[in-house]
This record gives C-alpha cells, structure tokens and sequence, in this order.
C-alpha cells in the first residue's frame, strides 16, 4: 500500500489558502477604489517616466 503524500496535500491547502486571500484583497481593493479614486484606475506597476529635462 501507498504512503500518503502529505507535503503534496499540505501544498495544496496552502496554495488554495493564498489564491482564497488574493481573491478577498482584490475584491476590498476594487470596492475601496471607487471611493477613494475620482475615476481614476490604479495599477501597481509604476506609471511611465518621462524625460522632463529642458532641450538648449
């Protein structure tokens, strides 16, 4: 007989775990973001950098 594999299981709660807390932060951050923002999105990646020197 087959010795159950219990880090594999254990794995798998785990990950199950952190997809179930993802999915709640996303969904206080989207019901936070309306309130907080004027119609603006925002994302976590870092917006554009533009070159804001003066040309002689």
């Amino acid at each position: 007989m087959a010795k159950p594999n219990y880090q594999y299981e254990k794995r798998q709660k785990d990950l199950a775990k952190k997809k179930k807390q993802e999915e709640k932060r996303l969904r206080k951050l989207e019901k936070s973001a309306p309130a907080a923002g004027d119609g603006v999105v925002q994302t976590d990646a870092p917006a554009p950098a533009t070159d804001q020197t003066e040309n002689p």
